[in-house]
């Protein structure tokens, strides 16, 4: 049923990272980074000609079923502390189309490199569990952060779809990021010899 803890809750880690299923103690702090507040700091760099709304500790209960140990959202930890959150939803199934997401919530985790490990962990994890070719990721021109991880991570700017986002009065261009599964098995292996910060 869902919501309901597995007999086995499903990790990975690499160095100080961790990403795993969310679980009911990472349901309040989850809540306190990400919509306790009108005007987060993180939204500022997370898609932010989209409305972001607070939403009351007891409204965000009545939807925990979205969150807890489900597949396509994950929570991402470092040193026991929950710190963000990887994601994907389907563009188009059937053809095994898949984008994902990342949030880190609180900006000292900023430029610490622990996106790019969280994403490395969460892309082998999204290979080795469904039958991709591809996995993508899309963003905008102001993000530059963003667009460093996918090329850290081998990623392919496959689209720039130019001055479609508005946001404080600039222009910005819609970005889009890929891998494919060849690719990740051949950048892999040179990651796994880099040091990633």
């Amino acid at each position: 049923m869902l919501g309901e803890t597995p007999s086995h809750l499903v990790s990975y880690e690499a160095a100080n990272v961790l990403i795993r299923q969310v679980t009911k103690n990472d349901l309040y702090p989850l809540w306190e980074m990400a919509y306790k507040e009108e005007r987060p700091e993180w939204k500022k760099w997370d898609a932010p000609y989209y409305e972001h709304q607070a939403i009351s500790w007891e409204d965000f209960q009545k939807q925990k079923d979205k969150y807890l140990y489900q597949d396509d959202f994950w929570a991402i930890e470092t040193d026991g502390k929950l710190i963000g959150t990887v994601s994907y939803y389907w563009e188009h199934k059937p053809s095994n189309w898949l984008e994902m997401g990342i949030v880190l919530y609180d900006p000292k985790f900023w430029s610490g490199g622990y996106g790019t490990k969280a994403l490395k962990l969460w892309i082998n994890h999204l290979f080795q569990t469904l039958p991709l070719v591809r996995v993508g990721f899309t963003t905008w021109s102001g993000n530059r952060r963003m667009m460093k991880v996918g090329e850290k991570l081998g990623m392919q700017l496959e689209a720039r779809l130019r001055k479609c986002r508005f946001y404080n009065g600039v222009y910005y261009d819609s970005i889009r990021m890929g891998l494919l599964r060849e690719e990740w098995e051949k950048n892999k292996r040179q990651l796994d010899n880099t040091v990633i910060n």
